[in-house]
This record gives structure tokens, C-alpha cells and sequence, in this order.
């Protein structure tokens, strides 16, 4: 297998998701969390949920201190949010669709909100 082009992952996954870890850990401890996503046989989460478990580690952790490992989940996290993407619904708000991307770190309504808001004064803030 190749090597991963860790500039490129980087780039890709912080593009694609758009929640701080803060956000994910709440939001991955909701309900509605729970009730979306693929469940591989015999385990009891999602396998989006955990993937977002993971996400809010590696959003605080230093670029530097990220593995292969790491690198390789944040490539399927940015593959994962781009094919959701192209699926969109006409209802995202309550959608099944948006709480699926939701646990891979990626709000489709935050997305809209930061459109419209070109000169936020919160742009650059940190992540974690």
C-alpha cells in the first residue's frame, strides 16, 4: 500500500469536518446520535459513531503526534462526509442524513450558517 500523503489528508479532513471537538463529544452523546449509522454484526455502535469518537481525539491532538492510523481514519472521515454530501435530502434539519454526518464531524447546517457569514470574527479559532 502506498504511502499516505499526510499534507493532503490534513487538508481534506479539516475541510471536511466542520465540528470542534467539543461539539462532537455533545453531540455524540445525544440520542439521536445513536439511532443513525451502519452497525457491523455484534457490535452495539455505529460505525460512524465510533469513528466520531476518534475524530474528537485526533481534533485534540498536535498534527505531529498523529499515526498512520490516525491519518487513515481521517481520509475515510473527509471519503465519508464528501459521498454524504453528494446525497443530500430536501429536509436536513431532522434528516437521518444529517445526524449520520453529524457523528463524522461534519454539521451540513453549520455549513449554510457560515456561508452567510463571510466576515465571522471567529474565523481562525481553534478547534478543540
Amino acid at each position: 500500500m502506498a504511502a499516505l500523503d499526510r499534507t493532503k489528508v490534513y487538508r481534506e479532513f479539516a475541510a471536511a469536518v466542520n465540528m470542534s471537538a467539543a461539539e462532537l463529544e455533545a453531540w455524540l452523546a445525544g440520542e439521536e446520535s445513536r439511532r443513525v449509522g451502519w452497525t457491523r454484526p455484534g457490535e452495539a455502535e455505529s460505525v460512524g459513531r465510533a469513528a466520531g469518537r476518534e475524530i474528537v481525539r485526533i481534533l485534540g491532538t498536535a498534527p505531529l503526534a498523529l499515526d498512520e492510523a490516525d491519518y487513515r481514519l481521517m481520509r475515510e472521515a473527509a471519503g465519508v462526509v464528501r459521498r454524504h454530501l453528494a446525497q443530500r435530502p430536501d429536509n436536513i434539519v431532522t434528516s437521518r442524513w444529517r445526524y449520520a454526518l453529524m457523528n463524522w464531524g461534519h454539521d451540513p447546517l453549520k455549513e449554510q450558517a457560515e456561508a452567510g457569514h463571510d466576515n465571522d470574527p471567529c474565523d481562525g479559532a481553534t478547534r478543540g
